[in-house]
């Protein structure tokens, strides 16, 4: 599961990206332009978002975010606690909305009951399409109670194909969510994985699962 956090106080932010990594891969932001940009890739499972930030305010974000049709789920954080504020969040798109000072376990529950509400996080830790079942807290995976044998990066791939099964996915966004902005390889590691993942899949039976959509990306798809 990988978590955007947008938050410009620089040891709050520090804080929560210190809590948010024993469950979760984190990356952040401390600028509103910097958060959108990043939100705007798609990749994350949840936005964790100060309202009040440099530049761009976390409610214009939300906005954008929601012209643009992505429906990642958002957290918001801010100080204020008055209903017009809340309404207000909740209104542009906001999952739900946390207010400062609050304890770290609560956003933790929070963030998880938003990966569960968005069918990111299952209640046992288990992701399933059709007869591929990811068991997330090991990261294995298996086909009919068969184990693939994964490794870190061919998991967190079909898990991000499993999570978005049968809609299209770019060679970026899957190089973004695996890799990560800040890898230095070069866009074809993700042929070379799918092609990976592609040759452990079909030992099950499931040659053609993963489609390439040409000049585009691939997407999950089991054939009925």
């Amino acid at each position: 599961m990988r978590i955007l956090l947008i938050e410009d106080d620089r040891l709050l932010l520090e804080s929560l990206q210190r809590i948010l990594a024993t469950e979760f891969e984190v990356e952040t932001a401390a600028s509103g332009d910097e958060g959108l940009y990043l939100a705007e890739q798609n990749i994350y499972d949840v936005i964790v978002l100060d309202i009040m930030l440099p530049g761009m305010s976390g409610l214009d974000i939300l906005t954008n975010l929601r012209k643009q049709g992505i429906e990642v789920p958002v957290l918001l954080l801010t100080a204020r606690d008055s209903v017009e504020d809340k309404v207000t969040g909740l209104e542009r798109g906001a999952d739900d909305y946390l207010v400062k000072p609050f304890a770290m376990p609560e956003l933790l529950a929070r963030v998880r009951a938003l990966l569960r509400r968005n069918g990111s996080l299952k209640q046992a830790g288990v992701l399933q399409y059709r007869s591929i079942q990811l068991r997330l807290k090991e990261q294995e995976g298996y086909v009919d109670g068969l184990p693939l044998q994964l490794t870190v990066k061919e998991f967190t791939m079909l898990e991000y194909l499993v999570q978005n099964a049968e809609q299209i996915l770019t060679r970026e966004q899957l190089y973004d969510r695996v890799w990560g902005f800040d890898a230095v390889t070069s866009l074809s590691i993700v042929e070379l994985y799918v092609h990976y993942l592609r040759k452990k899949l079909s030992k099950h039976g499931l040659n053609e699962i993963i489609h390439t959509i040409r000049g585009v990306g691939y997407m999950l798809k089991e054939d009925d």
